[in-house]
């Protein structure tokens, strides 16, 4: 494959049998979750590859237009507004392209999850949701659905049945609770199987949210 990957990749110390794919958020990169791997508490002999991928490199409105890892532009606080379809899709179409690295390893795609935080949880929705094979998991933490007038039209019938989880702190200054409760809601609304925790926090992640999304993984890949 023509195919170059930019992340960072946590091998499994036995065989190599399922692939988490996890996204990070808006101006951080591929090493940001790279120590929850442990923290999971998945075992020695887990055989789950973890990627990484960093984010391209783009200006930010919301930031001043300064360059940083995104996965998308940002124009409004207001994340409805202004949405940069584009790059969504763009960003997107290079995780199938991580998804398909996998499947031609012989990993097959109900043995991958696609994990993301915030903007990284965002694109994990959306790249999910359209995949045209099913996944053994969507994890989408403190974000949002992007483009929620889109899914009905683009979502791939194989991943309708593929279990979500959204998680999301109930102080969350970023991407208020709402925005993952309303997100929630639409996904309910088109039949999926999305279940919704939250926590006491802000824009972050908490150990008992680490310990439920291990055993969350344990019942999905091993």
């Amino acid at each position: 494959m023509s195919f170059q990957q930019d992340a960072v990749i946590v091998e499994p110390g036995s065989e190599h049998k399922a692939s988490i794919i996890w996204l990070h958020g808006l101006g951080a990169d591929g090493h940001d979750f790279e120590p929850i791997v442990p923290e999971l508490g998945l075992g020695n002999n887990h055989g789950i590859r973890f990627i990484f991928p960093n984010a391209p490199m783009r200006p930010v409105t919301i930031n001043g237009g300064m360059t940083m890892r995104a996965w998308y532009d940002v124009r409004s606080a207001n994340l409805r507004e202004f949405e940069d379809e584009v790059s969504i899709d763009e960003s997107s179409k290079l995780i199938e392209q991580y998804i398909q690295h996998e499947t031609s390893n012989g990993i097959k795609p109900e043995q991958i999850i696609l994990a993301g935080f915030s903007q990284g949880g965002a694109i994990a929705l959306h790249a999910g949701l359209r995949y045209p094979d099913q996944l053994a998991g969507i994890l989408a933490l403190s974000t949002y659905l992007p483009c929620p007038t889109k899914l009905n039209a683009e979502k791939s019938a194989a991943n309708q049945s593929t279990p979500i989880i959204m998680a999301h702190g109930v102080f969350d200054p970023v991407i208020p609770v709402d925005q993952g409760k309303s997100s929630v809601e639409t996904l309910k609304q088109e039949a999926y199987d999305v279940t919704f925790w939250e926590y006491m926090m802000e824009h972050s992640v908490a150990m008992e949210e680490i310990t439920a999304i291990g055993d969350w993984i344990r019942q999905r890949l091993l």
